[in-house]
């Protein structure tokens, strides 16, 4: 049976990305069949769709890091058919077919159950992003970092990490300062529960060693120069969680901050998250994730719109979460 999935592959034109109709024995090797009902556009999947960035490892791919959907069959003894499971890391949709496709065949080792009482598109709505918020809260948490220490900031905050991040920082009674480049959402970031919203250009001037200090915590998905601003900003002893570089992969910073102000910068890698730490992301989202602030962040697309949202979100037009309804 045929089934409908975005392809990217690569011609003498260059990349192409394309809605086709494929037969399971396109593919890859697993112990897991899933069918697929929903997907999310990721700034990841845009990098990949558009070509802008090489997250490919391989040609033709079915590009989508994310997915839930329902066992259709399995020699994995951790599932069987009809369970419901959630898809985020391990390299799909990048080395491994992903999650633009009506089917999925993957090691069941990597799927986590839909959690009780969330439907598949709760599931997408908070999706890979709000997985990625999730460990970066938790990450600010096990340094010791409380809501009475002062203001978190969360840069690149309109997009999906970072409208995720205010609603559960605030919903943990944190003073969250969004961080946009489009300041025409700040009641947009104000009605998810940030406290204040601050213009991206002002991280993006000249880094200096130490800068006044502001800032308790801080959730990064931009990297670069803005977070190399950011740490200058930080309080004595105060955390960064970093988790993207939409801005770039360097960073222009010196060791002031961590020597002299006892900065903590801790990365977060939401790809290889060991899978005892991932279900307890999975309960936290559920715990801590307000759904009907996760409801009015999201909007819903077609398989055959991810191309175009994907150059969307690259060219920053996207703001929240995008769930792809692919059932």
């Amino acid at each position: 049976m045929s089934f409908r999935a975005i392809l990217i592959s690569e011609t003498d034109a260059g990349q192409k990305a394309e809605l086709t109709r494929l037969e399971e024995s396109d593919l890859m090797e697993g112990d897991v069949t899933v069918d697929v009902t929903h997907s999310s556009v990721n700034y990841k999947d845009g990098l990949n769709i558009t070509g802008k960035a090489p997250i490919a490892r391989r040609f033709p791919l079915i590009p989508g890091i994310d997915f839930a959907g329902v066992v259709r069959a399995s020699a994995n003894p951790r599932w069987k058919a009809g369970d419901r499971v959630v898809l985020n890391g391990y390299g799909v949709g990048e080395g491994h077919h992903g999650g633009f496709s009506e089917v999925a065949r993957l090691s069941g080792d990597w799927l986590v159950p839909a959690p009780e009482g969330w439907t598949a598109a709760d599931c997408m709505s908070a999706g890979v992003a709000g997985y990625t918020a999730m460990l970066c809260v938790m990450a600010l948490e096990e340094q010791g970092v409380k809501p009475s220490d002062g203001e978190i900031l969360v840069t690149g905050a309109a997009g999906g990490v970072g409208t995720t991040a205010v609603v559960i920082l605030a919903g943990l009674g944190y003073r969250v300062i969004a961080s946009t480049g489009r300041v025409s959402e700040e009641p947009f970031l104000k009605s998810l529960g940030a406290a204040g919203v601050v213009d991206r250009d002002g991280f993006n001037g000249p880094v200096k060693a130490l800068a006044k200090a502001r800032w308790a915590g801080c959730i990064d998905s931009v990297g670069s120069t803005t977070l190399a601003n950011v740490i200058s900003q930080m309080n004595p002893d105060a955390t960064v969680a970093a988790c993207g570089n939409a801005q770039g992969m360097d960073l222009p910073t010196n060791v002031a901050p961590f020597i002299l102000r006892g900065v903590k910068l801790v990365g977060v890698n939401s790809v290889s998250t060991p899978m005892p730490r991932r279900l307890k992301v999975w309960e936290r989202l559920v715990q801590d994730l307000d759904l009907a602030k996760l409801h009015a962040l999201t909007t819903h697309v077609k398989l055959e719109d991810v191309p175009r949202v994907a150059a969307d979100i690259v060219a920053g037009k996207v703001k929240g979460r995008v769930v792809v309804d692919i059932a």
